[in-house]
């Protein structure tokens, strides 16, 4: 008989009943059925997957009730106009760097944005000055930059177009937006928000606010992770001094000609739900979240972050103590220097319950609405009754260190001939490769960037220490040809 692997797969990942503090927002699905106009989308997925047949409409002229329904996803999100994307945030992003710069701008980038961010670069063939990232040495816990390098960076590169920014982080804390947006546009730069863990902000005061009503440019958020919304769906939202005729055209060039209607209605079904339900539903997750923390925190093996350790960042001036925020909605579970965050996951799935990511001493939660009581105290039992002797490993020390000199663009070095030399061996060498170690994820070095003592120091580092170091394969690592 023929195998069925992926399916087959999936139905016994479903059978076993995992607790779900992952993407997506749905949570299994539990999100549709908590409504009945959610229940009866969810009756009928299948049935829904149809085409621009008589009497619908087509994502790429929309003229009726998908123009109806992104009409009403912009004046919820206070946007000049907005789109659904069936092809993630990713498409957005492009969308959003084709849209406003052309080729050989100058752009501000925080170093660790997503990949599609660097591809977009890449093609758009973009000059990217690179904004540091700072680090909370207390936890290990990677932050957005500061307002002095910030400041510092525009006013060198006030001929930059724009800058593009993360918010929040893959950890959920924020940067201070409204701060950065007034700033940048007093040097008319224009601000780009990768927004990808955010569609949920603003729905309730006790969370982070919605970009849009902050001034920024443009908007990417991704409705699967937070929204009870089918996983690859996504929104942009046009701001401000944006024209509209080029992000129609780039929307269109980067998405699907054969758009899903189940994609389609379950984004049109995430804005219902937020804007009926997002403001109460909120309140009461938040509660929850701020209760149990409480109580894991004192058992007394684990830490999860609260605001009062984003004031307590290395470096921190007392002017700048509440510059960050975070999304009260996840947890970062942090466990102390010698334990592994790793092996917290690895045990966590073994009981059953599903966490968003991990590094060297950190477990990420996302939560959601269909997240309730029963959920917390599975997560509870499980830490209380965690031995800790099982996640023992030997400490890596996470280490500053800063941008190397570029020499090359991004773009540059796609075109050019590349070789495979020993890492040891590469000084002075222009690196064709990103290299990033996991933790803390953020680039040593960039395409483009000169290799040196100091950096191959810390890359070889982060090696011995056995740190999963991408862009170094054997020892070796790509080098542009001189």
């Amino acid at each position: 008989m023929s195998r069925l692997p992926l399916l087959d797969g999936v139905l016994t990942y479903i059978k076993e009943k995992n607790v779900s503090f992952c993407m997506p927002g749905h949570k299994g699905g539990l999100g549709f059925l908590k409504t009945m106009k959610g229940r009866e989308l969810y009756e009928n997925f299948i049935k829904a997957d149809i085409t621009e047949v008589d009497g619908l409409d087509n994502l790429h002229h929309a003229e009726g009730i998908i123009k109806e329904s992104q009409q009403l996803l912009s004046s919820y999100y206070g946007s000049t106009k907005s789109y659904f994307l069936v092809n993630g945030s990713t498409s957005g992003n492009f969308t959003m760097i084709f849209s406003v710069f052309n080729e050989g701008d100058k752009i501000i980038v925080e170093r660790n944005c997503h990949r599609s961010i660097y591809n977009a670069i890449i093609m758009r063939k973009l000059k990217p000055v690179y904004i540091k990232n700072k680090l909370n040495l207390e936890y290990d816990v990677p932050f957005p930059f500061d307002k002095e390098h910030f400041l510092c960076l525009i006013r060198e590169n006030k001929d930059a177009k724009g800058i593009i920014i993360t918010y929040p982080n893959y950890y959920g804390i924020c940067l201070d937006l409204s701060y950065i947006i007034a700033t940048a546009k007093k040097y008319n730069i224009k601000v780009l928000i990768d927004a990808a863990h955010g569609a949920h902000f603003g729905a309730n005061k006790l969370l982070p606010e919605n970009p849009l009503k902050l001034g920024a440019n443009m908007v990417v958020m991704s409705a699967h992770k937070t929204l009870p919304s089918l996983t690859q769906t996504a929104f942009l939202h046009v701001g401000p001094d944006i024209a509209i005729s080029k992000v129609d055209f780039y929307v269109s060039a980067f998405l699907s000609t054969s758009p899903s209607y189940m994609f389609l209605c379950s984004m049109d079904y995430a804005r219902f739900y937020i804007e009926e339900y997002g403001e109460n539903d909120y309140e009461e997750l938040i509660k929850m979240c701020k209760l149990n923390r409480v109580k894991i925190n004192k058992l007394g093996k684990f830490h999860i972050l609260g605001q009062e350790d984003l004031e307590n960042v290395s470096g921190n001036s007392t002017k700048d103590i509440n510059k960050y925020t975070m999304d009260l909605t996840r947890y970062i579970l942090n466990v102390p220097k010698g334990y592994s965050g790793h092996k917290l996951l690895e045990y966590l799935r073994l009981s059953k319950i599903q966490a968003e990511m991990s590094d060297s001493r950190n477990v990420v939660l996302i939560f959601s609405p269909f997240n309730d009581e029963q959920d917390f105290e599975k997560l509870y039992l499980a830490l209380k009754a965690c031995d800790m002797e099982s996640l023992k490993e030997t400490y890596v020390h996470i280490i500053d260190y800063d941008i190397p000199a570029q020499s090359m663009f991004p773009y540059e070095v796609m075109d050019s001939d590349k070789t495979m030399v020993e890492l040891k061996k590469s000084r002075g060498e222009i690196c064709a490769v990103a290299i990033v170690p996991y933790p803390p994820g953020i680039p040593i070095v960039m395409p483009g960037e000169r290799l040196d003592e100091n950096n191959i120091a810390l890359i070889l580092y982060y090696l011995k220490c056995n740190v999963t170091v991408l862009g170094i394969n054997d020892g070796k690592v790509a080098i542009v040809n001189k």
